[in-house]
């Protein structure tokens, strides 16, 4: 019996292959067959897409813990690391926005799952040579960006699956159990640095020379640390996640016509992530400072310029039925609600992402130093504070609670409306960030900062809640707008463009605590949500909006 016949009869689709026959809006073709066939592909996005999100974004703990060691690196060296990974995964988000057209979901899933082997398995070599230049941990940092780009395409694919009606409580559920992927790496990262886990494969440890810690607390300097088990430790679930995605998942030949075989699906795959490597590399190159690179442009021309090119770059490389396949999903960019829910998922995603790479980080620069005035009265922010909190004890809540909720936020908006819900948590956002920038302001002129780190955290998770709940609201929003043949392309896009949010964050409050006015990053965040409040009603919620929802 034919894929199409069993579909179209009722019976349950087999796992890794093609379906031909797809209607999830007909109730009884859906209650029958697709029910089935939406969520196994959905529970097995879960995993994968979680630990897309650990390779992405490891660098914010593993840049904190190689300052414990003592890697021969500055403060703002570091913070590149994070940045570089930010903008790769950003970037590679651009072309795995189309991915699901042009190869397939099962394809794409299983491909660029397997793909997460390569950084974490040379981010894993790397680490155990503190001795060789910034550029190689910067080249497996931009690497780990293949993690970032996976969300784009899951995102993509598990929307074309289910109804309208469940298209919010879907995608919170992918997304939201997937972003835990960030908490995941936060809690695991720390415990498997402990111990030898690979026993001589792995490795021999390096000594702290600096205190770190974990969930349960402080680990003490002196203490041997195997900081290669950061990567080498995602190879344990990722090579059982591909195998099983491969026998799995499917293909939705409505919406992937054009796969050919699982070769060409692959090649296509593969072309279209190199192209978006090529761009990444030419701009970071422009941006960096020497000697890595020249630095000519700032962050706010580089942006703009690497997704420029990565479009162009897509555009003229792409041949055959791609360039056709490529060309019909660019019509999204001639629709400006492209453009309003590309500015509202910044506020949503960027936020949740930029954050997650940041907190680690800048708690220890805040937080593990006492800011005390010289004798010519000039503040010094160099002195260890003995009771300074651990980043690893702490940082992984704020990725938890943003995760954590976006189920909620999805299914309050499958009740509600997702540009209610939007307005809502934006007025949050801009409060809880200027808050946070005032607490920042005190911690980092005191001699004291850890009485600050309360308040700094709780207003730090409130923002984490509403930008959690948010992502759900706006891609409910996007379901609710667009078509099936566009809404993938269009998630694809705004996922893509608001993850710079994770090279933005670390950049803009890694600057201004260089600068000594870390608050000025918070209150430039304020502004920012501010104007997005304004557009969300603009467009969705006033009297006449272009779409009323509610």
């Amino acid at each position: 019996m034919t894929t199409l016949n069993r579909a179209a009869s009722g019976a349950s689709a087999p796992g890794g292959g093609d379906v031909a026959d797809w209607r999830p809006e007909d109730n009884a073709f859906w209650d029958a067959t697709g029910k089935r066939i939406a969520y196994r592909n959905l529970w097995l996005s879960v995993p994968a897409l979680l630990c897309g999100f650990a390779v992405w974004g490891m660098w914010g703990i593993i840049t904190v813990q190689m300052l414990n060691l003592g890697f021969p690196f500055s403060q703002a060296e570091l913070f590149t690391l994070t940045a570089i990974a930010g903008i790769s995964g950003a970037t590679m988000r651009i072309p795995a926005s189309f991915l699901i057209r042009l190869a397939g979901g099962r394809n794409t899933i299983t491909l660029t799952t397997a793909m997460l082997l390569a950084p974490a398995i040379g981010t894993g070599v790397a680490l155990q040579h503190p001795e060789w230049p910034l550029w190689v941990f910067q080249l497996m940092a931009l690497w780990s960006g293949v993690g970032g780009g996976n969300f784009a395409s899951s995102m993509s694919n598990i929307s074309t699956f289910f109804p309208k009606r469940l298209q919010g409580t879907a995608l919170g559920l992918n997304a939201g159990i997937g972003n835990f992927g960030v908490t995941t790496m936060q809690v695991v990262i720390p415990l498997v640095m402990t111990v030898g886990l690979f026993g001589a494969v792995g490795g021999e440890p390096m000594l702290l020379q600096k205190d770190s810690g974990w969930i349960f607390g402080k680990i003490a300097a002196g203490t041997p640390t195997w900081i290669q088990n950061a990567g080498f430790a995602w190879v344990l679930s990722l090579i059982p996640l591909a195998i099983a995605c491969w026998w799995g998942m499917n293909n939705l030949k409505t919406v992937s016509p054009d796969t050919g075989s699982p070769p060409t699906a692959f090649a296509k795959i593969t072309y279209l992530y190199t192209l978006a490597f090529v761009p990444s590399i030419a701009i970071l190159y422009l941006y960096l400072p020497k000697p890595t690179g020249l630095g000519l442009i700032n962050m706010w021309v580089a942006i703009p310029l690497d997704i420029i090119c990565a479009l162009m770059v897509m555009k003229l490389a792409a041949f055959g039925t791609m360039k056709d396949n490529i060309a019909k999903q660019f019509a999204i960019f001639k629709d400006k609600h492209t453009w309003s829910m590309t500015a509202l998922y910044i506020v949503t995603f960027g936020s949740f992402i930029g954050f997650s790479m940041a907190l680690p980080l800048s708690i220890a620069v805040i937080f593990g130093v006492s800011h005390v005035p010289d004798a010519s009265g000039v503040m010094q922010h160099t002195l260890k504070n003995p009771n300074a909190p651990s980043p690893f004890t702490y940082a992984w809540l704020g990725p938890f609670v943003g995760a954590a909720v976006r189920p909620l936020g999805g299914w309050i908006s499958d009740k509600w409306g997702g540009s209610i819900v939007t307005q809502i948590i934006s007025v949050v956002m801009v409060g809880a960030s200027v808050a946070v920038g005032y607490v920042m302001m005190q911690a980092y002129a005191s001699a004291t900062p850890e009485t600050y780190f309360p308040t700094f955290l709780a207003l730090f998770l409130l923002l984490f809640f509403a930008s959690g709940i948010g992502n759900g609201s706006t891609f409910r929003t996007i379901g609710v707008i667009f078509d099936r043949q566009q809404a993938g392309p269009v998630l694809g896009w705004t996922s893509a463009v608001a993850a710079y949010g994770a090279f933005i964050a670390p950049v803009v409050i890694g600057n201004q605590i260089k600068a000594g006015t870390p608050q000025l990053a918070m209150y430039g965040f304020a502004v920012f949500y501010a104007l997005c409040l304004v557009l969300n009603w603009w467009f969705y919620l006033r009297p006449g909006a272009y779409v009323k929802n509610p």
